[in-house]
């Protein structure tokens, strides 16, 4: 979501960083800059004159006079700025009720009813609660259904409701019979409208007072840009909310909502959506995304990403074989990718990394997705003693492996090929002082150049990621 306005600020901070001395002029340069990327990225206005007077009465102030090197004292500055302006830290719910009610409200087409699937799966894997879904939007042909069947995807319980009913008698009986089943959280859909209007605004206030819940978080579509600022304020108004979750965050949105739905509604941005799926939701941490927007990165989430997803026996289990020299088979090789995809593909995985924002675009998207799925298949499509002994594979072999996957042998022969020099790295692992060259090799597969082996994955065709020259494609 940040990309452009990650390019425009990295740049632009990029020729004050080196300042020995910051002067006005300079000073002044380089916040017009700034104001420029923060309006293209669709900041609200009161937003981005609020910021600039910030910056600009810390910089030319003792606080970077002082500093040995002002230039670097300067981007902190913005930084840290960037966090105030998004809420200083990350805001968790505030379960207190048995049960405890959260009212989802928004409007039509922001996300949701996926946004309570996501958030009853992130209650109930991270927070190990004890959930119930209901809905009471009965306007939307369909929605009740939706939200059943997303229910079961995520393995919380739901609530039956029908179209025939009032709103308030279907929260009112979800939270009844919550108490009954000893539920933790009962999270309420609620109807929402392509605009603001009277008759939807009365009902939620109707829903709010009936069943006083602990959290009323406002579901905001980040690609509106300012409009949801806007927007989350009209609904503020109306509402006690206590919060917003940010949606289509992964989408080509400029960044403006995150930016400005704090500073204009005075309530914190909880969560973000950061995909499709019902696992691609993410506690929204001011200080990370306003490191991912400087190009630094954001490791702590990463960390974090790996803890929960990966398979500390199965990590464990690898390091020994490569340790001993035994090898790295094509079940390993399938064993990495699936922990991979957990961690939200290549894409996910290099935008949380510093300076890799342009890779993490190129990465992002249906291609490399795709492509890791060839591979598994091709891989599926082997007898375990083929994974494990890959050299037995010949003609006849490639030909029926490539068959039972939908693919063609050239498919089969780069996948191969790619094994063979993930192999090699490894050993060098195993080595003394093997882990720095094992990375060299990795960063040559990554973005290898002209001529190069494929990248990861064999990602976007004959040559590997970005296509028949082997490694990512320069800009």
């Amino acid at each position: 979501m940040f990309q452009n306005l990650s390019d425009r600020l990295s740049q632009t901070l990029k020729s004050i960083k080196g300042q020995a001395r910051l002067t006005e002029d300079n000073v002044k340069d380089t916040l017009r800059e700034v104001r420029r990327a923060l309006l293209e990225a669709d900041v609200a206005l009161p937003v981005v004159k609020a910021f600039i007077d910030r910056v600009r009465e810390r910089a030319v102030g003792q606080e970077v006079s002082k500093s040995l090197s002002p230039g670097q004292q300067f981007v902190k500055i913005v930084q840290q700025e960037l966090e105030a302006i998004m809420g200083e830290a990350n805001e968790g719910l505030s379960l207190k009720g048995r049960p405890a009610v959260v009212l989802m409200a928004g409007l039509q087409g922001a996300g949701k009813t996926t946004s309570v699937a996501k958030l009853a799966r992130y209650l109930r894997e991270r927070e190990k609660k004890k959930v119930l879904v209901v809905s009471a939007d009965v306007y939307r042909p369909a929605a009740i259904d939706q939200l059943e069947t997303l229910a079961k995807e995520v393995e919380v319980d739901f609530f039956p409701s029908s179209s025939d009913q009032q709103p308030v008698a279907i929260a009112e009986a979800a939270i009844k019979h919550a108490k009954i089943q000893f539920h933790d959280v009962v999270l309420v859909d609620t109807a929402g409208r392509l605009a603001i209007d009277e008759a939807m605004m009365a009902e939620i206030q109707a829903l709010e007072n009936a069943v006083s819940p602990d959290e009323t978080l406002f579901v905001v579509d980040s690609m509106t840009g300012q409009d949801a600022a806007n927007t989350a304020k009209a609904f503020h108004e109306a509402l006690p909310l206590t919060g917003v979750i940010l949606t289509k965050a992964d989408g080509d949105a400029r960044g403006g909502a995150a930016l400005s739905v704090r500073h204009i509604t005075g309530k914190p941005i909880k969560f973000m959506g950061v995909g499709e799926k019902v696992d691609a939701l993410e506690p929204f941490h001011p200080d990370r995304v306003a490191s991912r927007i400087l190009g630094m990165g954001d490791v702590l989430s990463l960390i974090e990403e790996a803890e929960r997803t990966v398979d500390k026996g199965q990590a464990e289990k690898l390091a020994k074989k490569v340790k001993k020299g035994d090898g790295f088979d094509l079940e390993d090789f399938r064993d990495q990718l699936q922990q991979l995809k957990k961690m939200g593909g290549m894409g996910g995985l290099l935008g949380k990394l510093p300076g890799m924002g342009q890779m993490a675009e190129m990465a992002q998207g249906p291609g490399p997705e795709k492509e890791m799925g060839k591979l598994e298949a091709l891989i599926n499509s082997m007898t375990p003693k083929e994974r494990r002994n890959p050299d037995i594979i010949n003609g006849s072999r490639k030909r029926r492996i490539a068959a039972g996957a939908g693919l063609q042998v050239p498919d089969l022969n780069r996948l191969l090929k790619q094994h063979k020099q993930m192999q090699k790295m490894m050993k060098k692992a195993g080595k003394k002082g093997g882990m720095q060259k094992m990375m060299r090799g990795m960063s040559g597969m990554m973005g290898g150049g002209p001529g190069g082996p494929g990248g990861m994955g064999g990602m976007g065709g004959p040559g590997g990621m970005g296509g028949p020259g082997g490694g990512l494609p320069r800009r």
